[in-house]
């Protein structure tokens, strides 16, 4: 299932959309084998939703803009009522505050997965009849990169609250690459169309539009991202210890935190190791550095005399076909706030973007948890800068 979703046409969306929800069942199953699929079963975390939840929102944002017709995310858009009379009210997201999802009444999990399962069946029996143009098509692609990033969000919660995955879920998620030999690769920089626009053929995203030139000068960037093995010489060099390092919101954070390291990072006597779902592992040197905030991939930066690049360097550098470029086993920070491009209107998911512009930073690539039909050297994802639950790495630019 690798083709990109942003073209796939109806016999390629049908597959992926039964791809993505067998992805994520057998990713729900792996909360319900611990007791964690119920809110009561998941502490009440900012970077999480209780996972019976979220099965039953995924399942309810396809039929909201499916099988409801709706134009947008506007309290009543759609055109019909929902499957079950209070679908709306336990799994809107824009209804219902982050907080109250651990206090709704919701159904027990066999009748939220008679609900996906419906759904789905209905979604697809309405795609078979669809046309083939991207207008009609919108919606599916929609709801399809919707559950693909909800899967990856399954992932990063398994990872949070130290579950295992299961040898089914294993079957859906790639091993994260080993970095290649690291080298910086010089570009002359140049004019660079960034964006898409309504012209061409296929989905894009609010925030990828409009296209527009961007001025890129001459950089040099490194091959491939940070390695655990480079990080750990920051780390041994007290690297967490100088605030000489650290950018002042760096700094808030680091004596919040108290961190010596980065997240899920153990001593083991003079060595590291490091926790995979549940499991501790000699820390793998040759991987890139991965649950590492903004903070700590600038903190790194200030101590190699490097600095990240932004989000126009690394997309150059990306689009570049340079095959020494690697990218796509972890998401990579960037110095780049998350921002609109001009001429931003917001799409009929109108909660995606704008609301996070100016307080989010970011991110390009994909990771190893990411479907590989989403990963595109165009797709701008973006976090909160003290993130580092998430899948995320960096690598950097000659200052």
């Amino acid at each position: 299932m690798n083709d990109s979703f942003r073209t796939a046409a109806p016999d390629r969306l049908a597959l992926a959309l039964q791809h993505t929800r067998a992805r994520n069942i057998a990713l729900y199953r792996c909360f319900a084998a611990a007791a964690a699929d119920r809110p009561e079963g998941v502490p009440l975390l900012p970077t999480v939703n209780p996972p019976l939840w979220e099965i039953g929102h995924i399942a309810w944002f396809a039929e909201w803009y499916i099988l409801r017709g709706a134009a947008s995310s506007a309290p009543g858009a759609a055109q019909s009522p929902a499957m079950i009379r209070s679908a709306d009210g336990w799994f809107d997201s824009n209804g219902v505050a982050h907080d109250a999802r651990w206090q709704l009444d919701l159904p027990p999990a066999g009748a939220i997965r008679t609900y996906c399962s419906e759904v789905l069946d209905r979604v697809l029996d309405k795609l078979s009849r669809a046309e083939a143009d991207d207008a009609t098509l919108y919606p599916y692609r929609l709801a399809l990169a919707h559950e693909d990033m909800h899967g990856e969000a399954f992932l990063y919660t398994l990872q949070t609250l130290g579950l295992p995955l299961s040898p089914e879920a294993r079957e859906f998620v790639d091993a994260p690459a080993e970095a290649m030999a690291q080298s910086d690769i010089a570009f002359p920089g140049g004019t660079l169309q960034v964006g898409s626009d309504d012209a061409e053929s296929g989905f894009s995203f609010d925030n990828e539009r409009r296209r527009h030139a961007c001025h890129v000068p001459a950089f040099s960037i490194d091959s491939s991202l940070v390695t655990h093995a480079q990080y750990r010489e920051f780390v041994a060099d007290g690297g967490y210890e100088n605030p000489g390092y650290w950018s002042s919101a760096g700094k808030a954070w680091l004596m919040a935190q108290e961190r010596s390291a980065p997240a899920y990072w153990w001593r083991e006597g003079r060595g590291w190791q490091c926790e995979r779902f549940g499991r501790r592992i000699a820390l793998p040197l040759h991987e890139p550095v991965r649950h590492v905030n903004l903070y700590e991939a600038q903190a790194y930066c200030m101590w190699a005399g490097r600095r990240l690049p932004t989000e126009f360097e690394w997309e150059y550098a990306a689009r570049s076909g340079h095959p020494a470029f690697q990218w796509g086993s972890l998401w990579e920070w960037t110095c780049s706030p998350f921002e609109p491009y001009p001429g931003f209107e917001p799409d009929a998911y109108r909660e995606y973007s704008a609301p996070w512009f100016g307080s989010h930073q970011t991110v390009r690539g994909a990771s190893f948890a990411t479907a590989p039909r989403m990963r595109s050297p165009i797709f701008r994802n973006f976090y909160l800068p003290q993130r580092n639950d998430i899948f995320v790495g960096f690598r950097t630019v000659a200052a």
